[in-house]
């Protein structure tokens, strides 16, 4: 089974930086598409990031410039460099393979002051 551990998060000021990461076991992470979503109190999961086997990468319009997906297949871990933070940031980050599994991890909690 397919298993994911986020970590990182935490309470940061408004223009500061975190990065979080996914350590992930039970599969060839190397071979998926891997990408951090996150929830808001109160709302749905959402998605932030993707980034493909071969690296490619795509950020929601939301957080494109400011965070960062990033993998080391050799760690079996993907990256989350996340700069210049807002508020509308604060939520439970999460990692999940493309297409998901429903096996989500505990997320990691990020909560930005203003």
């Amino acid at each position: 089974q397919v298993q994911f551990v986020e970590s990182g998060g935490g309470l940061v000021q408004a223009g500061g930086s975190l990065r979080l990461s996914c350590l992930i076991s039970g599969t060839t992470t190397s071979l998926n598409d891997i990408a951090w979503y996150r929830q808001a109190p109160g709302k749905q999961r959402v998605f932030v990031a993707r980034i493909s086997s071969s690296g490619a990468r795509l950020h929601d319009a939301s957080v494109a410039g400011r965070f960062t997906i990033s993998r080391d297949n050799a760690r079996n871990t993907v990256y989350l460099q996340m700069n210049n933070l807002k508020p509308d940031d604060t939520a439970v980050y999460y990692c999940n393979l493309l297409p998901n599994v429903n096996s989500w991890g505990q997320g990691t909690q990020v909560t930005v002051s203003s």
